[in-house]
């Protein structure tokens, strides 16, 4: 894989644009401080709030020149589109509802895309945004940042060298405790889109960080889901949307999965938890110790290996920014999406067919929306198995 390491292009620059992000954003700020890291994607535009002095006071702390601040992404689309010095790619950070039409009106003005997750609200539409990006030949991203860590990497080459033998079992767990409150009557904005069907889709819990469940496992072991069942719970006074989920999974290569997905499990905060067990060992990842892989291999002691040593892989090593010991976390695998995503664009750019850049793609977040349907699917009929 090209990890966005080619020598002739490390000092070109990529301009960018934003829709959503504006003061008070967490997400649009992660985004645009993960994209300064290496210094190759500089922010030229945007249009970061439905309140246009919002996006005025925001594009102003950004030093974005007020010619390129604008009332609506359309407006946005079509004037960057027809500058000379046009934006390379927009960042696209409103609530689920919005991505498929502001996604769609950049790639129609010939723009690349990088989209938060979940992609759409609807499989159709999905495919749609691939038919045009494929039509336009365009790139587009969407941020599975957890892909990024460097010992999520690493967790990857060690399965794909074939070091635990072949995959069997898969658990998996995502864990939060924010909604255990009801915060979206009090009018916490993350929370009150989050559980508003209009604006999160037919999901919150499962399309908010299932699908990052279903993105990493994908990532590290390679293997497709075959079919899946499971049970959506709405924890919390008048919630229409999930808190909750268990959702039991198999595999195309025969192995089994087990899901626990949840937003009101108090005491955890961001409680990612990846584990894999073959036929020769296994692997434990967490993101909140992100640093750390735990590999154990059939009557071996358990192996704890450290981010940025040598024993480590090159593709791992690769992706790790600091020396060993000093700590990296959600900004750096949140950088190294955009560092691959930006040289992908100036590889292109320079005349070369895109082949191998390994970023979260148009079909990793097709995937995350088909998953989405299939649980909430599965869950409406009563917990039966559907075919993925």
């Amino acid at each position: 894989m090209i990890e966005g390491k080619i020598n002739n292009i490390n000092l070109q620059k990529v301009y960018y644009g934003m829709v959503g992000g504006g003061e008070s954003s967490f997400i649009g700020d992660v985004h645009r401080k993960a994209a300064a890291f290496d210094r190759k994607c500089i922010i030229a535009a945007g249009c970061f709030s439905r309140d246009y002095n919002n996006s005025l006071r925001t594009a102003q702390s950004l030093d974005i020149s007020p010619d390129r601040v604008y009332k609506n992404y359309l407006e946005m689309a079509e004037k960057e589109s027809k500058r000379s010095d046009k934006i390379d790619f927009v960042t696209i950070v409103t609530p689920n509802n919005s991505h498929f039409e502001i996604a769609k009106t950049f790639l129609n003005n010939g723009i690349n895309v990088v989209c938060d997750k979940p992609l759409v609200t609807d499989l159709d539409k999905a495919y749609e945004l691939k038919k045009i990006a494929n039509e336009k030949d365009l790139l587009f991203c969407v941020t599975y940042s957890y892909s990024k860590y460097s010992m999520v990497k690493e967790a990857k080459e060690i399965i794909k060298r074939g070091d635990i033998g072949e995959i069997k079992l898969i658990l998996a767990e995502y864990l939060q405790d924010w909604l255990a409150e009801p915060i979206e009557k009090e009018g916490q904005k993350q929370a009150s889109w989050r559980t508003d069907p209009n604006q999160s889709g037919i999901s919150n819990c499962v399309g908010d960080i299932g699908t990052h469940i279903e993105h990493t496992v994908s990532y590290i072991t390679g293997l497709k889901i075959k079919s899946l069942c499971a049970n959506l719970e709405n924890i919390g006074d008048n919630r229409s949307l999930d808190t909750n989920a268990q959702i039991l999974v198999k595999f195309d290569n025969g192995a089994s999965g087990v899901y626990t997905v949840s937003q009101v499990a108090i005491g955890y905060q961001n409680g990612l938890k990846i584990r894999v067990f073959g036929t020769k060992g296994s692997i434990e990842w967490e993101q909140e110790n992100p640093e750390c892989l735990a590999v154990s291999i059939i009557n071996e002691p358990k192996k704890i290996l450290k981010k940025g040593l040598n024993y480590l892989s090159n593709a791992s090593l690769e992706l790790s920014r600091v020396p060993s010991g000093h700590p990296e976390g959600y900004y750096e695998a949140f950088a190294n999406m955009y560092s691959v995503f930006a040289d992908a664009i100036l590889y292109k750019k320079s005349g070369n067919t895109i082949k191998a850049f390994d970023f979260p793609n148009i079909d990793d977040g097709i995937s995350g929306v088909k998953f989405i349907e299939k649980c909430v699917e599965s869950s409406n009929s009563g917990s039966v198995w559907v075919n993925f």
